[in-house]
C-alpha cells in the first residue's frame, strides 16, 4: 500500500485510472459530487476502487458534513443540516445537541454504508472566532471549546455507532482562518498559550481517535514559515506532543493553493514533516503520478496506525436506527431534513 489517497475524475473509472490505481496501490480513496449520481451508480463505483487495488476493505471516504458541505444530495439522499444547528441547540440544552448530533450522523452512517462508504470527514474540531472565514463559518460546532469538544464527540460516536470511521480535522486548529485556504494561505495570529486553551483543546480532547487531517495553516506562535501540514515542528512539538494524537495522520487536499510549490514537493514536505498519509482529491491524473512518485509504501509507525484505523472498529456492533422514527425525533429537538 502506498502513503496516499486519492480521488477520480467522473462517476466511473476509466481504463487509464484502473491501470494507475492498479500500479499505485493507494490506501485509500475519496469521493466528490462529481462522482455521486445514484445509489446503484455510487456503490459500482466503490466496488471498482477496491478491485483495483486488490483490497475489499480499502478505504472510501467522503465529506458528508451537511450544510453546504455534502457530496450526496437529494433527491436519492437526505439534506441534512450544518454543524452550526447543533452550536444553536447547545445554547439551551447541551444534551439534546449531542443526541441531536449523534442521531444525525447515524442517519448519515447509514446512507455511507449502504453505497460502500466506509469513512467520513468529520467531526469538524476548529472552534470558531469572531473573524473566522466562510471556508468554515457554519460548519464549525461552536465558539467554544468545550461545546466544540462534546458535539463533535458525539458525532464520532454516530459515525461509529453506524459503522463508520470519523477523521477528526482540522488539526490543530482551523478557526482563526480569515481567508479560504483553498486559495491562499491563511495565518493563525494567536500565541501559543491561547491555541492550547482554546484551539487545541478540542483535538487534545478527541486525541484518541484513530485519524486526523491536517489544516493548510500558518501558525507563527508555532512555526513562523512553514504552514502545520508541512511544518515538522507543529507536527512533533503540537499535533503529536501537545495535542497528544497518535493517530495516522492525513494532510488536507494538497491541490488547495494554501501550500506552495510543485504538488511533488507539497507531498514530499508532508511527509518530510510527519504526516503519514497524503491526501489529493481532483483525480487529475498528472497530479496523481506526482503524488505517487512521492509517496513511500506504508511502513513504520504510519503503517501501524493506518492498520489500527482500518481496524478500529472491530467488535463493535452496529447500532441500527429506524429512519422514520429517528426523522420524527430530530424534528421534535429543532432539525428538520430535507429529502427532495
Amino acid at each position: 500500500m502506498r502513503a496516499a489517497i486519492f480521488g477520480c475524475l467522473g462517476p466511473r473509472l476509466s481504463d487509464a485510472e484502473k491501470a494507475f490505481f492498479r500500479e499505485a496501490r493507494p490506501w485509500g480513496f475519496i469521493v466528490f459530487q462529481r462522482n455521486c449520481e445514484s445509489p446503484d451508480q455510487l456503490r459500482a463505483l466503490t466496488s471498482e476502487f477496491r478491485e483495483s487495488v486488490g483490497r475489499a476493505d480499502a478505504p472510501v471516504l467522503i465529506d458528508q458534513e451537511g450544510g453546504r458541505v455534502a457530496r450526496l444530495k437529494p433527491p436519492y439522499w437526505r439534506a441534512y443540516p450544518p454543524g452550526e444547528a447543533f452550536a444553536r441547540l447547545a445554547t439551551d440544552d447541551m444534551e439534546k445537541a449531542e443526541a441531536a448530533a449523534k442521531l444525525t450522523m447515524q442517519l448519515i452512517a447509514a446512507e455511507l454504508v449502504a453505497v460502500g462508504i466506509n469513512v467520513n470527514c468529520l467531526p469538524i474540531l476548529d472552534v470558531r472566532q469572531p473573524s473566522t472565514h466562510d471556508v468554515i463559518g457554519d460548519r464549525a460546532y461552536g465558539s467554544d471549546p468545550e461545546t466544540v469538544t462534546r458535539i463533535g464527540c458525539a458525532v464520532a460516536e454516530g459515525l461509529m455507532a453506524g459503522g463508520v470511521l470519523p477523521i477528526i480535522k482540522h488539526i490543530p486548529g482551523h478557526g482563526r482562518a480569515r481567508v479560504d485556504s483553498h486559495l491562499e494561505l491563511p495565518v493563525a495570529e494567536a500565541d501559543l498559550e491561547t491555541l492550547c486553551a482554546a484551539d487545541f483543546a478540542p483535538f487534545k480532547a478527541l486525541a484518541d481517535l484513530p485519524m486526523a487531517m491536517t489544516a493548510h495553516l500558518l501558525y507563527p506562535a508555532i512555526d513562523p514559515e512553514k504552514p502545520a501540514t508541512t511544518s515538522e515542528k507543529a507536527v512533533s512539538e503540537v499535533i503529536r506532543g501537545e495535542i497528544g494524537f497518535d493517530g495516522l495522520l492525513m494532510t488536507d487536499d494538497l491541490s488547495m493553493e494554501a501550500l506552495g510549490g510543485s504538488i511533488e514537493d507539497r507531498a514530499r514536505e508532508s511527509l518530510q514533516a510527519g504526516c503519514d498519509m497524503i491526501l489529493h482529491c481532483n483525480g487529475k491524473m498528472e497530479e496523481m503520478e506526482s503524488v505517487a512518485r512521492a509517496a513511500p509504501g506504508l511502513t513504520g509507525p504510519a503503517l501501524r496506525r493506518a492498520e489500527r484505523a482500518a481496524t478500529f472498529l472491530e467488535g463493535r456492533p452496529r447500532e441500527e436506527v429506524d429512519p422514520e422514527k429517528a426523522i420524527k425525533r430530530l424534528k421534535g429537538m429543532g432539525i428538520t431534513l430535507e429529502t427532495g
